[in-house]
């Protein structure tokens, strides 16, 4: 029996962090931009565009919040929230 097991091959996962959702984090980062005066909007475009994590506030960790996902991962959920609510 053990020889059997031995010959296959296992696999091993390691339980990965969870990440919240894009929808989630792009919340919580318009919030901290809103506390702190900016104009959310303008700032997550700002760092949309250009990939500069200057445009995004350190307040409540939401710098390094959006950075856990890439751009594209984030407009990808901009515009099927968008196209969603148009239906």
């Amino acid at each position: 029996m053990l020889e059997e097991r031995l010959d296959k091959t296992m696999t091993f996962r390691v339980k990965s962090e969870e990440k919240a959702p894009a929808r989630e984090i792009l919340g919580v980062v318009y919030e901290a931009l809103k506390e702190k005066g900016y104009n959310p909007i303008s700032q997550l475009v700002g760092y949309l565009l250009s990939g500069d994590p200057a445009y995004i506030t350190s307040h409540r960790n939401a710098r390094n919040l959006i950075r856990k996902f890439e751009r594209d991962e984030l407009l990808e959920e901009l515009i099927e929230s968008y196209l969603n609510k148009e239906k």
